[in-house]
């Protein structure tokens, strides 16, 4: 592999400007007897539209100083003055402007050598290598900086992925745009799922969507991507530089020993001095501490999930007062857990049912709730009604949990009337459907718990049986950018239509509200029968 460095001496396209096709002649055998390529032009026009072309440009222009068209001053200041030519080295040369004054003209006008004819080939030669070393080293500086700009700003987008298909679309994206070149990326989840990225088109579509293409990684590199060094596993479709081993550069990034990897690779032609080296190098393992901290939130999400169902009741009382049905809906992967959670307890007064909501998102959110659920049912086991489980749980949190606070609604369902006891703490209101379909809320309420705040006494509402009692959390009707009232009275409308059987009405409203996943879900949804008689 080719090595390039900021003294670098490798030969050069250079353009040579001169009217007199001896004088052409003469510069461009010298130069082309050191190795450079030359391309000739005969005046400043010519040279111009040279530079303006589609090809690449020279690396250097020797530009006479009189030109029939146009002085090689206005050639010199036309490619200074155009962004796209302003890097290029411009050398002047002639054999009768030869003053100070002309010399420090052409110095003035942006030339960066000037030279006066006869010039030997020997000093011809070394200014040329001189001036190409300067500006290559200029060249690779600013080519430095601005892959140094872009790591830095797909670092940043590295460690706000959400997940681990963003992930490995960035560091292809980032590997792609950085060193130009077609690029492919394996990692495999946290899920242990094995997945490629890369940058080329897609071999099934026959479409490239601008952004690399993210799929699982066939069954072969899957195998070897764990022992994967210095070949990198085997690369289907792609181009044929990089499926070639000799000819890809393989970068290997772990967090930890015994991890599996991230590998980057790319055509070997891509990386040309040691600082591309260690850029690529930091690239793979930036993305790999990313693909560790995705991994670290995914175990600590799946463990808090299993804790936080745990405190969740395993069963539902049976009782001929009341017919229950309840959902519990997590927060999607990305987002830490709630302590959304739902209680029925049976007792000598009748049934107690309750859906509350710790606030935060965390696993100490999940632990308060653990702690309030199962204080809530000792309290209702004991017999005390609905706004005494609110003043005790809130003597709880103050007590032992200062700080933390909850939403809670607590119903007393009576066992031998139609009344119902409700002490809400704060929380959404609960909704009652009648047996004809119309609906309403009760939306009298208190303080939330964990203020040490006095509470007011339960409502006491009476319905018919049949009626139908909903309860839920606010990851259920709660959006951004939309009115909560808004969304209660489509969930009112929602409830209305369904009908009175608990079952089906959780599940439609999950099918129809669609959560968004940013928050839990707990639902809750109460058939109310007759009361048993006195």
């Amino acid at each position: 592999m080719n090595q390039r460095t900021d003294s670098d001496p490798s030969p050069a396209h250079i353009l040579v400007v001169d009217d007199t096709p001896t004088n052409r002649y003469v510069l461009a055998t010298v130069l082309r007897r050191a190795g450079h390529q030359v391309t000739e032009a005969e005046d400043g026009t010519r040279a111009l539209e040279i530079l303006a072309g589609p090809g690449p440009l020279p690396e250097l222009a020797i530009v006479d100083v009189r030109l029939p068209d146009m002085s090689g001053f206005e050639v010199c200041e036309h490619i200074k003055n155009t962004p796209a030519t302003a890097a290029v080295p411009v050398i002047n040369i002639s054999a009768s402007a030869i003053t100070v004054d002309d010399r420090a003209h052409g110095l003035y006008r942006g030339a960066d050598v000037y030279l006066v004819e006869p010039v030997a080939p020997a000093e011809l030669l070394a200014t040329v290598t001189a001036t190409l070393r300067y500006s290559r080293a200029r060249r690779q500086a600013e080519l430095l900086t601005e892959r140094l700009h872009l790591l830095n700003r797909f670092t940043l987008a590295l460690y706000s992925a959400p997940d681990a298909r963003t992930l490995i679309g960035v560091t292809a994206e980032a590997a792609g745009a950085i060193f130009r070149s077609d690029v492919a990326v394996f990692l495999t989840t946290p899920q242990g799922t094995p997945l490629v990225a890369h940058t080329w088109t897609d071999p099934h579509t026959g479409e490239n969507p601008g952004r690399p293409h993210v799929h699982n990684a066939p069954a072969r590199a899957a195998t070897s991507l764990r022992h994967t060094h210095t070949t990198g596993p085997d690369l289907p479709c792609a181009p044929p530089r990089l499926k070639d081993p000799a000819q890809r550069r393989v970068v290997v990034g772990r967090a930890k020993a015994d991890r599996q990897p991230v590998v980057v690779v790319t055509s070997a032609d891509a990386i040309t001095t040691a600082d591309d080296g260690r850029l690529l190098t930091q690239l793979t393992q930036a993305s790999a501490l990313a693909l560790e901290a995705l991994r670290s939130y995914s175990e600590e999400h799946a463990l808090a999930l299993t804790l936080q169902r745990s405190f969740l009741p395993e069963s539902l009382p049976e009782t001929a007062r009341a017919d229950l049905a309840v959902r519990y809906l997590p927060a999607s992967e990305r987002t830490e857990i709630g302590g959304d959670f739902y209680e029925a307890v049976t007792t000598p007064a009748g049934l107690v049912v309750a859906v509350g909501d710790v606030a935060g998102h965390s696993l100490d959110a999940a632990m308060v709730m653990g702690q309030v659920r199962h204080a809530l049912r000792a309290y209702a086991t004991e017999g005390h009604p609905p706004q005494a489980i609110l003043a005790h749980l809130d003597h709880l949190l103050t007590s032992v949990r200062p700080g933390a606070s909850v939403t809670l609604c607590v119903i007393l369902i009576e066992a031998d009337s139609d009344a119902l006891h409700i002490a809400n703490a704060g929380h959404l209101p609960p909704l009652i459907r009648n047996p004809d379909g119309t609906t309403r809320y009760v939306r009298e309420h208190g303080p939330l718990l964990g203020l040490s705040l006095p509470h007011p006494p339960a409502h006491r509402v009476t319905v018919e049986p049949g009626s139908l009692l909903v309860l839920v959390t606010d990851g259920l009707v709660e959006r951004r950018h939309e009115d909560l009232d808004h969304s209660l009275h489509a969930l009112a409308a929602l409830v209305g239509d369904i009908g009175p059987d608990p079952e089906e009405t959780c599940t439609k409203l999950l099918d129809r509200l669609l959560p968004d996943g940013s928050d839990d879900v707990a639902l809750m949804a109460v058939r109310v029968n007759a009361p048993r008689p006195r």
